[in-house]
């Protein structure tokens, strides 16, 4: 596998001016961007977040899910904390892509769950790789993570691809009307840590 570095420039966000970089996997010619803030090639762990595509919850506000708000809490965050980084891998629908995310979508709405519709399609509950990240952290001379996540699963994943997590923290942010079956599809099919019952996650505004 080889991960590319393309080009780095400034991002301002509504949180910080991050440095964006960008890497192109030359096996499958897609994109990656990595977001940095401060100095994160020191020794000492950084925080970050390791973020899947989500085009519906990213930029579409979508309420059917958690990812864009904790795209958002994770950039946050790292603002609070004047250093971290945030890979943006585009992996969308848990690596099965856009239309078929779309679906899935499509099985939920007639009462499949998260898992349940990915399977009936034909695909694995989780299809994504994190073997990719090693050569983007290392390109941006990151040596460890305090890791923003709540999927045991993704941690176990970087570790056993190089990557070192030092610590991982919970993100549970955006619980509405809309997501409470999926986030529970998570926490009880796919064994993602969070609190559902913590009311500091919840957000219920309606369409």
């Amino acid at each position: 596998m080889t991960i590319r570095f393309i080009a780095a420039s400034q991002l301002p966000t509504p949180w910080a001016t991050f440095t964006m970089h960008g890497f192109e996997d030359d096996a499958t010619g897609k994109e990656h961007v990595a977001l940095t803030l401060g100095d994160v090639s020191t020794s000492e762990p950084v925080l970050g977040r390791v973020h899947s595509e989500c085009l519906t919850g990213d930029a579409l506000f979508s309420m059917r899910c958690d990812c864009g708000y904790q795209l958002q809490e994770a950039l946050k965050r790292i603002a609070d904390e004047g250093r971290g980084v945030l890979l943006y891998l585009r992996q969308e629908g848990r690596g099965i892509g856009l239309l078929n995310k779309i679906r899935a979508y499509h099985l939920q709405d007639q009462g499949y769950d998260t898992v349940e519709a990915n399977e009936h399609l034909g695909f694995g509950a989780d299809m994504r790789r994190y073997d990719l990240c090693v050569p983007m952290l290392d390109h941006l001379g990151v040596q460890a993570l305090k890791l923003m996540t709540n999927n045991p699963r993704k941690v176990e994943a970087l570790t056993r691809d190089g990557v070192r997590v030092a610590e991982r923290l919970a993100i549970t942010a955006g619980r509405n009307p809309h997501n409470e079956h999926y986030l529970a599809t998570k926490v009880g099919k796919l064994g993602h840590m969070m609190a559902l019952g913590d009311p500091a996650a919840r957000d219920d505004r309606e369409h």
